[in-house]
């Protein structure tokens, strides 16, 4: 219960937030939505039209398009949780600018602190690069990468295939491809995990076996 609060403790800081211009032109703000228990996370870029209009993420046409990938994926709009790297429309939908990434900064990373998702799916460069500094989308998009123990996954913005047609095969097969990297993303993570607990493990025993030996001696 006290995660959820704080969620809500988030949506309503984002409400009355007037940390960037953005929040002078915004109908409503759009702090994201979905469980508290979320195991994938999904992070876009900014709200559109309908977003502003309607206080919630991806409900225009890139969300419609949302929808059909996270089916594609085998997952329910219902078990994951969407937000964006801004949380009030760019005029528009211009892209976010460095100070505006940076007002909205620490309500993302508290909600990603709150919800703990071992999944993270960006959606666009700009949330890739919340991540990724040095990443470029179009060579990595579909291949997770390990950031402070979660796994990363940048996608394409479903956007992008409204305005790129050829980019909505290249959405579906990544978000096909989903179970399969989350299954083996995990499963590497969990063995890097056991590894690096081994090594603690050992370290601490040769320790104390020195300190022993050292002991002895007096």
């Amino acid at each position: 219960m006290e995660n959820l609060d704080r969620l809500n403790e988030i949506r309503q800081q984002v409400a009355a937030c007037q940390k960037c211009k953005l929040s002078v032109t915004r109908n409503r703000s759009v702090p994201g939505e979905g469980p508290v228990t979320s195991q994938v996370m999904f992070i876009g870029e900014g709200p559109g039209f309908h977003e502003n209009e309607q206080g919630k993420p991806f409900v225009g046409q890139a969300g419609m398009f949302l929808d059909e990938l996270l089916n594609h994926a085998g997952l329910k709009r219902s078990e994951v949780f969407i937000t964006n790297v801004v949380k009030c429309r760019p005029p528009g939908n211009r892209d976010p600018e460095p100070e505006e990434l940076t007002a909205c900064r620490a309500y993302l990373e508290e909600q990603m602190r709150i919800i703990d998702s071992p999944v993270i799916v960006t959606l666009g460069r700009f949330s890739m690069a919340h991540f990724l500094i040095d990443g470029k989308i179009s060579n990595i998009h579909g291949k997770p990468v390990t950031i402070n123990g979660k796994l990363i996954v940048p996608m394409y913005h479903p956007a992008a295939a409204l305005h790129q047609p050829a980019l909505k095969s290249v959405l579906i097969e990544d978000f096909k491809r989903l179970p399969m990297i989350i299954e083996r993303g995990l499963r590497d993570l969990a063995e890097k995990t056991k590894i690096v607990s081994q090594e603690k493990q050992l370290e601490e025993t040769e320790d104390k076996s020195s300190e022993a030996k050292q002991l002895s001696l007096f």
